[in-house]
């Protein structure tokens, strides 16, 4: 089990995810979980994320955009850190 879970809700900013994932990949600490939680983004977000190749990092999609708290939420429930 990770001792740290780092959660990152996100709506079609697939631009800028890739600074938000590197910026906790590029930490020092190694002991993480990443929970990227997709809240039904329209745009390459899905493809972003997948282009990672570290276990550390889960991706969780919604089907319809449900704001911010709700994918904040669902990162934080599906957290074992």
């Amino acid at each position: 089990m990770p001792t740290v879970s780092v959660v990152i809700p996100t709506y079609n900013r697939a631009d800028v995810l890739p600074r938000a994932i590197d910026s906790v990949l590029d930490q020092t600490y190694e002991d993480f979980e990443l929970i990227v939680v997709d809240d039904g983004s329209t745009d390459d977000t899905e493809e972003v994320v997948k282009s990672y190749a570290d276990d550390r990092i889960r991706y969780i999609q919604f089907e319809n955009n449900r704001g911010a708290n709700a994918a904040r939420t669902q990162g934080i429930k599906s957290a074992s850190g």
